[in-house]
């Protein structure tokens, strides 16, 4: 699998494009999981949309969620500078120097949208994060990846107290972390939130190091651009609600600003996870026959 991964990088990113575009056709012509998944998370994140908006909206995200992917093969396999030399327009860079510079420390977070792979060669261009790695089970995906991380100043740690420690240190230095907030959590990590309109259970790591270190806090996405060859990142700050001592107070801030993010282009969000299957009153979603 190495091998593989390594060779499909060495492709020009206008052919694995088209791949990936040809594999999102497929999986829109039976009903693969990923399309069923889709669908479910669509018409219930945005249920004021038309049949055929929602339709156009599934079809537009599977397209990109396969772009994505095939992306990051690419990206992984290719030096820091290539991921720096697709990225067209950068818009709030300011607010993380601002940040860095007042030496509270910097929660990034990235939820899982557009190509998000690509921003750890911009944000090393400024600093050197600490960041949560969890090994892949396939030894050769692992391999790669670890490779791929290992070009970044970046130090890794384990996905567990260990790393939450590693990472609460390193914050309260002045330092900066990045956090993709938006997976399902285990019940011991999270409480139940309003995410796109569902009482879902969402993750609390982000807002319990904000509450105890009271850093700066800035949302990160980097956005397809419409010619599929060129990409923009947009940095905002979050707000201050997110650092408050209640908890709900604070996930209900980072759920709804997270929502503003992906709300740029909803098409680029990975909608084939399946975020809602622990919802309010044991609900899930997924094992429903419809909606």
């Amino acid at each position: 699998m190495y091998f593989l991964l390594k060779l499909v990088s060495l492709l020009p990113l206008w052919l694995l494009q088209a791949i990936g575009r040809f594999a999102a056709f497929i999986l829109c012509c039976f009903n693969s999981s990923i399309q069923r998944i889709t669908k479910i998370n669509i018409q219930l994140a945005y249920p004021e949309l038309s049949k055929d908006e929602q339709s156009e909206l599934i079809r537009q995200s599977i397209r990109s969620q396969c772009l994505t992917y095939i992306e990051f093969v690419k990206c992984w396999g290719m030096p820091p500078q290539y991921s720096l030399n697709l990225l067209n327009n950068v818009y709030g860079a300011s607010i993380l120097k601002d940040a860095l510079a007042n030496k509270k420390g910097v929660i990034v977070v990235v939820p899982h949208f557009g190509c998000w792979e690509l921003l750890n060669a911009w944000l090393n261009l400024y600093a050197q994060p600490v960041i949560m790695y969890k090994p892949d089970k396939i030894k050769g995906v692992n391999r790669y990846l670890l490779e791929a991380r290992q070009k970044f100043n970046a130090t890794l740690v384990p996905a567990d107290e260990t790393g939450i420690r590693a990472i609460f240190k390193h914050l309260k230095q002045g330092g900066l972390t990045v956090i993709l907030p938006d997976h399902l959590p285990k019940a011991s990590g999270g409480i139940y939130s309003i995410f796109f309109g569902q009482k879902t259970l969402s993750a609390t790591l982000v807002s319990k190091l904000a509450s105890k270190t009271q850093c700066n806090l800035l949302g990160l996405s980097c956005i397809r651009n419409k010619d599929s060859s060129s990409f923009d990142v947009h940095c905002t700050r979050l707000s201050d609600d997110i650092l408050s001592k209640d908890l709900q107070i604070s996930v209900d801030a980072l759920n709804m600003a997270m929502q503003n993010i992906i709300n740029q282009a909803p098409e680029q969000y990975i909608w084939s996870y399946k975020r809602f299957r622990n919802c309010y009153g044991d609900i899930n979603h997924y094992n429903q026959n419809k909606l």
